[in-house]
């Protein structure tokens, strides 16, 4: 829950509240001004946790420590995500074998750093009568790649581009 959303002290506008107080403890549901001075007396703010809740439940507690809190939780879970980037390669139909080997050669280097590969055969005018010269490209692609990787999604034409979805091969293992 962002922040924004936390409705504090006199910011608060229903009549009662589930209230749950510094330690904890549940205090049962209490008119809404009863909380705020059990917050004042104890030095801290009335929070709103739960505002979708019926009564909607606040929790007394240093605002300022909880926000901390928060920000430190989703800065902790940034932390161990695991970014997958998707890297394109884009041919021609009428690619020379050795252009092909070497672009092949950068898709297999991208698919062992770990990234997603789109490997893309643009068409261009005449050419997209032979989509078939395309498929045969990526074929020969997936052929000297070996089995080094998953066919996320198979060969489909968009528009003037025939594209294929690589996965690296070990990258359901290391999600899991």
């Amino acid at each position: 829950m962002a922040e924004k959303d936390l409705r504090i002290n006199e910011g608060i506008r229903v009549r009662e509240v589930r209230l749950i107080d510094a330690d904890g403890n549940q205090k049962g549901i209490v008119p809404t001004f009863e909380a705020l001075q059990l917050a004042r007396e104890a030095g801290v703010d009335l929070v709103e946790i739960a505002p979708q809740a019926q009564p909607p439940v606040c929790k007394i507690l240093d605002y300022g420590k909880y926000k901390f809190e928060l920000e430190k939780k989703t800065r902790e879970a940034k932390k161990h995500q695991k970014l997958i980037r998707i890297k394109e390669i884009r041919m021609q139909p009428k690619i020379d074998g050795h252009d092909l080997e070497f672009k092949t050669r950068h898709v297999r280097e991208f698919l062992d750093e770990g990234n997603k590969v789109k490997v893309t055969v643009r068409f261009r005018g005449r050419e997209l009568a032979h989509t078939e010269l395309g498929k045969d490209v990526l074929d020969k692609i997936l052929e000297m790649l070996g089995d080094s990787f998953l066919v996320e999604k198979a060969a489909q034409m968009e528009g003037r581009t025939m594209s294929i979805l690589l996965n690296p091969k070990g990258s359901k293992a290391k999600k899991g």
